[in-house]
């Protein structure tokens, strides 16, 4: 998962860029780049680590021009190496183009060799460079037309902003798996356009949500104004449930659905289909922060537990789950979290996380609780369990690493050395966002007939969790994962 941003017509492109990117940290922490045009040629900088680590103001300085691209960074495809970083930036036969990349490509191995046995030369382990090469090797005329030619030879997600001396170009994937959003940021009498992977990098910069960019639509800015257009074949949409889950911030908007609103949704639903055993006076309700607490706040209030709060999180480090190394992810969760002893103690605690990959980082936490004094531990998961590794962007491991998929709630539960364990149901996830889709649009007061009213699957990916995957995947990379479902 990563996320991009960029930015056209303002005097401080680079700046903006660097501020957007900061709204957008939560969504990689590897590496961070940005890319400017003066209108003449483009300035790139990238570095590893967080944005306002990496980035000085002698660094903005050199970041010429009035439009800019960005991208923060976790790896899912090639390493964690300032190669690796983004915006890719490149000169070709017609000038120079800078992409930056919120996707996976399911078919850039195949579609690597078959370039370089054509006598490409890859810089970068990344499956965005496929993107540029096929770009450069295009014969179209026009730099989005360039792109198109690109776009229709890869398969997988990708939410992306292209930079050239001349033009910004965003572009969704045709099933919309990834977010990106358009909007405007008013000074004086100008008006400027502004795209991002989540609308809250807009807040950060006084910028307006317009609108999502659509699934498959592709958005051209340039002297001549902003035009949009839809150059690929119409296909399902299939936007990732997993952003809802986990990876949006709290506050952000994602396909027009408030995340926060889904969370604590979820939450509801889950106190619903997993209520804890009877006895229920001396029992709280702990979130793991901090992507659980909208979901505990939820179960708190359908159940009628106390909410409290029990692990307090330390705001001096990252999200564990992002980090590339599994030392850090280990050693992260004592150095993350810390057992709040005087609301535990004696307590039955109900434990409430976003989800559970591994199972490593929810046992230490259980373990925590019970050293300070819980008399007992019952863990709940606001999603499915997460039985298949994901394709499309997200770096979940191999499935046979994925413990819901060689333990049930049983097992996870003496894994864990919990005393019970409940996930949400996966009908339970789609209804909560299918609800909260029909309370926004009555908000708006707009028509709610084509958001339907059951938990239809149509329209979202869930293949993590149902291994029904919308998007073929290669069956090289199917055989190596065990994979039976939809692959090519």
């Amino acid at each position: 998962m990563c996320g991009v941003f960029g930015i056209w017509g303002h005097s401080e492109a680079a700046n903006i860029a660097y501020l957007g990117l900061h709204a957008l940290q939560h969504r990689g922490q590897e590496s961070a780049g940005i890319a400017s045009t003066d209108g003449e040629r483009l300035y790139a900088h990238r570095v590893m680590g967080l944005v306002q680590a990496g980035f000085q103001q002698e660094d903005l300085r050199q970041l010429r021009g009035e439009a800019a691209i960005g991208h923060v960074r976790y790896s899912t495809a090639g390493s964690s190496h300032l190669r690796n970083a983004q915006p890719l930036a490149v000169d070709y036969a017609h000038g120079s183009i800078a992409l930056a990349h919120n996707g996976n490509l399911t078919n850039h191995e195949a579609l690597r060799t078959e370039l370089e046995a054509k006598g490409s030369i890859f810089q970068s382990g990344t499956d965005t460079e496929t993107i540029v090469h096929c770009f450069a090797r295009s014969h179209e005329s026009t730099a989005e037309d360039r792109l198109v030619d690109a776009l229709r030879k890869v398969e997988g997600a990708y939410s992306l902003v292209a930079l050239t001396e001349k033009k910004l170009i965003a572009v969704r994937d045709p099933v919309g798996n990834r977010p990106l959003v358009l909007g405007t940021l008013t000074k004086g009498d100008r008006t400027m356009t502004v795209i991002a992977s989540e609308p809250t990098s807009f807040d950060l910069i006084g910028a307006e949500l317009v609108r999502d960019v659509a699934p498959g639509e592709m958005i051209v800015v340039d002297s001549a104004g902003i035009r949009s257009s839809f150059p690929f074949e119409a296909r399902p949409r299939a936007m990732c449930l997993f952003e809802y889950v986990y990876f949006a911030r709290p506050d952000a908007m994602v396909d027009g659905i408030s995340v926060y609103n889904v969370r604590k949704a979820l939450g509801r639903k889950l106190a619903q289909e997993h209520p804890i055993a009877d006895g229920e006076e001396e029992a709280i309700v702990v979130p793991v922060p901090d992507s659980g607490v909208p979901s505990a706040i939820g179960y708190a209030e359908a159940s009628g537990v106390p909410f409290q709060v029990g692990l307090i999180r330390s705001h001096y480090v990252g999200r564990t789950f992002i980090e590339p190394q599994e030392t850090i992810r280990d050693f992260g969760v004592r150095l993350k979290l810390h057992p709040n002893r005087a609301a535990l103690e004696g307590r039955r605690v109900v434990v409430v996380d976003d989800s559970i990959v591994r199972g490593t980082t929810s046992r230490k936490i259980v373990k925590m609780i019970r050293e300070a004094g819980a008399r007992e531990v019952h863990f709940r998961v606001a999603s499915p369990p997460t039985k298949w590794p994901c394709f499309y962007g997200i770096a979940t491991p191999t499935r046979q690493e994925l413990i819901a998929n060689t333990h049930n709630e049983s097992a996870l539960a003496d894994y864990l050395a919990a005393d019970s364990v409940g996930y949400l149901s996966l009908p339970s996830l789609v209804d909560a966002v299918r609800g909260e889709e029909r309370n926004e649009q009555a908000r708006r007061g707009g028509p709610t007939s084509d958001v339907p009213e059951t938990a239809s699957l149509r329209g979202f990916c869930h293949a993590c969790f149902s291994g029904e995957y919308p998007i073929p995947i290669p069956r090289a990379a199917g055989d190596r994962h065990g994979l039976l479902k939809t692959i090519a």
